[in-house]
């Protein structure tokens, strides 16, 4: 795979909790998604609900995109939606605007889930490598998610925060074409991982092929082996959990708006 799972996320302190999300406030990084577990036998009707809630945001004018994906790997019978990015007040903004089309959502989709989550989940730029205006790019049809959860303690947090900090500035320095969005979770439940990270896919070909060079042979290059292996063996320490999948964008129920 082109980067490896250890090497992109993390779960900040909650003593820091409080400045980063004043930090954040005025900054379009935050993103909110909600995942659907449906029955098989209820797909298509949730689907024809999706259509029918998306429908009613153009109708009324809703500003605020949402973007929908299948699950193609892992439980394939989830669906995820994702807002964002934007300031945390536009979801005051949002949930006001949306609120005429609650009733469409829960008549017309709610009755065929069987269960369903939210988080919210704020973009690190200073973790991640992303080409130039990539908010404005259409989606790419695969998307490899990776969720991890480190070991507990603030110690092992600083720590991955600090190495993901140089592979990004190492993968910007040195123009590595594989790229990464490492986002932060909030408001997640008891199980939730701590971070996010989405790299896109062209293909199946793209997923499966091997990054040239590899992560940790870029990561080499502009630090040398010795400090490379140093920040190797550090996010190996941190790390206590991850898992992945991957989604395919599904154009037919996201809502974008003026479409």
């Amino acid at each position: 795979m082109k980067i490896l799972t250890c090497c992109v996320m993390s779960a900040l302190a909650l003593t820091t909790a409080a400045s980063t999300l004043a930090a954040e406030a005025d900054k379009a990084v935050v993103n909110r998604d909600w995942t659907d577990t449906v029955a098989p036998a209820q797909q298509q009707a949730y689907e024809a609900g999706l259509k029918a809630y998306n429908q009613c945001l153009r109708d009324h004018g809703v500003k605020y995109n949402q973007a929908t994906v299948t699950h193609e790997t892992g439980d394939t019978y989830k669906y995820s939606t994702v807002t964002g990015p934007y300031t945390w007040a536009d979801f005051d903004a949002m949930d006001a605007a949306t609120k005429p089309c609650d009733t469409t959502w829960r008549t017309q989709s709610n009755p065929h889930l069987l269960s369903e989550t939210s988080v919210f989940m704020v973009d690190q730029p200073e973790l991640s490598h992303m080409p130039a205006g990539w908010e404005k790019q259409a989606p790419p049809a695969l998307i490899n998610v990776i969720y991890e959860t480190l070991k507990p303690g603030h110690d092992a947090s600083e720590a991955f925060i600090a190495v993901i900090k140089k592979i990004a500035a190492a993968a910007e320095k040195s123009k590595w074409p594989y790229y990464f969005r490492v986002m932060k979770v909030d408001g997640g439940d008891e199980g939730s991982p701590d971070y996010l990270v989405v790299l896109p896919e062209k293909s199946w070909a793209d997923y499966g092929a091997d990054a040239s060079p590899s992560l940790w042979k870029m990561v080499e290059g502009v630090y040398g082996k010795d400090d490379t292996a140093a920040l190797r063996k550090s996010l190996n320490d941190a790390v206590q959990h991850s898992s992945s999948h991957i989604d395919r964008s599904n154009a037919d129920l996201s809502y974008i708006p003026g479409k």
